[in-house]
């Protein structure tokens, strides 16, 4: 498979690359910084040998390995996004290479105190003797989803170096904003032209995902009153009261804090407050849909409670949908998911099959008629300065692509 180094070394040349996605842009990529990392990723694709490669005016970048079998085999695709999540920073990243760990306290930042630990982060004993790579405390890492993107890269230059493993045509795929939830808005299916496809932005190896949560966005809006606050009896209405008192309202334990598995939750995700106006920004989260629809209608009705006993409509909301769980979608065509599995046990990985607590592109690529699973990537706690990755987990993932492309061939070939 592709060598350890030379692997490694692909990896930090993309995570250096600053592609934080900014959630208050209105323009796609959101952030300049993404051309930077797809236009050198288009080149390289093109150095290493894939065919159509293409950078569109949205910073999508696609590419095509051709089949190299006389005869029919299903189109598959590979996705990984370009951005960082914009909830650490991701300026001025400087990895840490970490071989052999021993399975004691890394220290990320001597002169900070910064400890990544395994009393903190007990997974970080699965890896003893593995080689990590770590932030070094003051950044994230980027592995979500460089991580991804490297595994692709390289799958595709280890295919084209080895003729002798017959696969049929793959299409790839680099997105931009994939953390503000954007990723997919402007993908072009019909261009991509895969019957099926993966994103490589799972966590830990053998992570192999197919249901995510239905989810959607709140906003609270409370209208007060102003009045000088010595002539107020009777008179100023304060916002950030009644806030507090509609933060009170819902289900305390139906947090993420307090959740797990498939239980769903309510997010307080920003207050924003005074006297005359607080708005509560919510993000809502189930993976049923009869309980994701009945959380939204908690919602109205304690608006329309609260309205009532206040005599008037101080508290307005509004509830926009952002995705749907794609089991729906994936389970019709379950076949694809097997396939990723064969792939995982051929490698040596034991799939671990679970829902995401969140959502990946995948979600709404299967709503736009393109099936697509998620598969590990390797990494560990990001979005955070505890951010690491695997190597080992990196080359399985790579093995895992591989496979994938083999399987999806031989099958056909069986027919």
């Amino acid at each position: 498979m592709i060598h350890k180094n030379h692997l490694i070394n692909r990896f930090i040349s993309y995570a250096v690359i600053d592609t934080e996605s900014n959630p208050e842009s209105t323009t796609t990529p959101s952030s300049e910084n993404q051309w930077v990392l797809a236009k050198k990723l288009a080149e390289e694709l093109k150095a290493i040998g894939m065919s159509d490669v293409t950078l569109d005016e949205k910073c999508y970048v696609m590419a095509t390995l051709p089949s190299n079998v006389d005869f029919e085999v299903p189109v598959i695709g590979f996705i990984s996004h370009l951005d960082t999540s914009p909830d650490f920073t991701g300026k001025n990243i400087k990895p840490q290479i970490i071989e052999n760990y021993n399975g004691g306290t890394i220290v990320l930042n001597e002169k900070e105190n910064i400890l990544l630990s395994p009393d903190e982060f007990e997974e970080l004993l699965l890896y003893k003797g593995q080689t990590l790579i770590t932030t070094d405390g003051t950044t994230l890492l980027g592995a979500d989803d460089k991580a991804g993107i490297c595994e692709i890269v390289s799958a595709m230059e280890y295919l084209i170096q080895h003729p002798e493993i017959k696969h049929g045509k793959i299409r790839i795929c680099f997105t931009p904003d994939e953390e503000i939830g954007k990723g997919a808005h402007h993908f072009d299916v019909e261009k991509f032209g895969a019957e099926w496809a993966y994103t490589m932005d799972g966590s830990e190896i053998g992570e192999l995902e197919y249901e995510n949560f239905n989810a959607a966005k709140a906003l609270v809006t409370i209208h007060g009153k102003v009045v000088h606050p010595g002539y107020a009896k009777g008179k100023m209405i304060n916002s950030q009261y009644i806030a507090a008192d509609f933060i009170q309202s819902l289900p305390r334990l139906e947090t993420p804090e307090h959740t797990e598995d498939r239980q769903g939750f309510f997010h307080l995700s920003s207050v924003k407050g005074e006297v005359d106006k607080t708005v509560l920004e919510y993000i809502i989260r189930d993976h049923d849909h009869e309980k994701f629809e009945a959380r939204k209608e908690l919602l109205h009705k304690i608006v329309a409670d609260k309205n009532s006993s206040y005599g008037k409509e101080i508290i307005t909301l509004s509830i926009k949908d952002q995705y749907f769980n794609m089991r729906e979608k994936i389970e019709p065509v379950i076949h694809i998911v097997k396939i990723a599995e064969e792939a995982m046990l051929a490698a040596g990985v034991t799939p671990i099959i679970k829902p995401i607590r969140g959502g990946t592109d995948g979600s709404q690529l299967s709503f736009m008629d393109l099936p697509c699973p998620n598969i590990f990537a390797g990494g560990h706690n990001f979005h955070s300065r505890f951010e690491f990755v695997p190597v080992e987990s990196m080359l399985k993932a790579v093995e895992v692509i591989v496979n994938i492309a083999k399987i999806t061939a031989k099958k056909q070939s069986n027919l």
